[in-house]
């Protein structure tokens, strides 16, 4: 990814609360609930409803949002274009995380089956 550290920057500082009433309106729009959106980013993070109740709450930023997740160790098998960028190919790590979060929600908007967007066998 030819990323710039002004598009990094940015996204470290934006904060999870500010994005993620768009990520609740675009699972809905498509049919899918909040808890269905919720389970992504659980399985994604490690975090549970209440820490990101939490997060929500304290405005955590990207950064401070995902230097305290326990990351799924099978996010790395998390491929595909978001954004206009290759997930597997941005350097940032940061900037990865966040488009993995994208990427998952996106999956499950787009009708794809939990089996799939959470990577299990």
């Amino acid at each position: 990814m030819s990323s710039t550290a002004h598009h990094d920057e940015r996204i470290a500082k934006m904060t999870f609360a500010s994005v993620y009433p768009h990520y609740v309106t675009k699972v809905e729009k498509k049919g899918k609930t909040v808890d269905e959106l919720h389970q992504v980013i659980t399985w994604l993070t490690g975090y549970s409803e209440d820490d990101l109740k939490k997060h929500i709450e304290a405005k955590s930023t990207f950064k401070d949002f995902f230097e305290q997740a326990n990351l799924n160790p099978n996010a790395s098998l998390i491929k595909g274009v978001i954004c206009g960028y290759r997930v597997e190919e941005i350097e940032n790590k940061l900037t990865q995380q966040c488009r993995y979060l994208d990427k998952v929600i996106d999956e499950l908007a787009r009708g794809k089956k939990m089996t799939s967007i959470l990577r299990t066998p």
